[in-house]
């Protein structure tokens, strides 16, 4: 029966909102990634509606890049906690580059890396999943199982390698980034021959500003 206030109906509206939004944004994802200079009009003709409805969302395709990176760095940070909470610091460690590998996070880093300015939340966001990211490795440090020379800033390098594999089965892409994991996973150990080089450095690729 329906409420004399109208409120079902809106709680329909709202629902209805919620499943287009989701459209556009896969919408989005694929688009961009196949091409990030594509305009906004080719994400709307994806997504099956009118660029006035996509423009009720989003302010521009900066808003919409935005978004999309903020709900991956969104994702890292709650697979990052929930490892935390793991009893097993490698299993941890390993089960949280695996979910990341499946969820594809990476896959817009590159690509969209420069193309928009990020928000102070996004900042504050990405701040805590270094943070994040710091006590994993920690962790698995102290566990003795994470080779020694592995510092925080290798993660990323190592997502964005597996994310850089992509062929036109995307069942084929995941057994290949499966497989490219379990690789790197093996030269993590701590009874793996040294690196060359010396690790990554904070800032060392400036992810998030933006190219003028």
């Amino acid at each position: 029966m329906t409420n004399p206030t109208g409120s079902p109906a809106l709680a329909g509206r709202r629902a209805q909102a919620a499943r287009n939004d989701a459209v556009i944004l896969d919408a989005a994802r694929a688009v961009f990634l196949d091409d990030a200079k594509a305009p906004i009009a080719a994400v709307a003709e994806r997504a099956g509606v009118g660029i006035s409805a996509l423009y009720r969302r989003y302010a521009g395709k900066e808003d919409l890049l935005r978004r999309l990176c903020h709900d991956g760095l969104r994702r890292y940070v709650a697979e990052a906690e929930a490892a935390l909470a793991e009893p097993d610091a490698w299993s941890a460690f390993a089960n949280f580059l695996a979910r990341l590998v499946d969820a594809d996070v990476h896959s817009l880093t590159v690509r969209l890396a420069g193309t928009f300015t990020p928000t102070e939340e996004m900042g504050r966001d990405a701040v805590r999943a270094g943070e994040l990211t710091e006590a994993l490795v920690r962790r698995a440090h102290a566990d003795g199982r994470l080779r020694p020379d592995v510092g925080v800033h290798d993660i990323p390098l190592l997502l964005e390698g597996c994310a850089a594999i992509r062929v036109p089965d995307p069942e084929r892409t995941g057994q290949l980034r499966r497989r490219q994991l379990a690789l790197l996973l093996a030269g993590l150990v701590a009874t793996a021959p040294p690196l060359p080089g010396p690790p990554p450095v904070a800032g060392e690729f400036g992810r998030w500003s933006r190219r003028e």
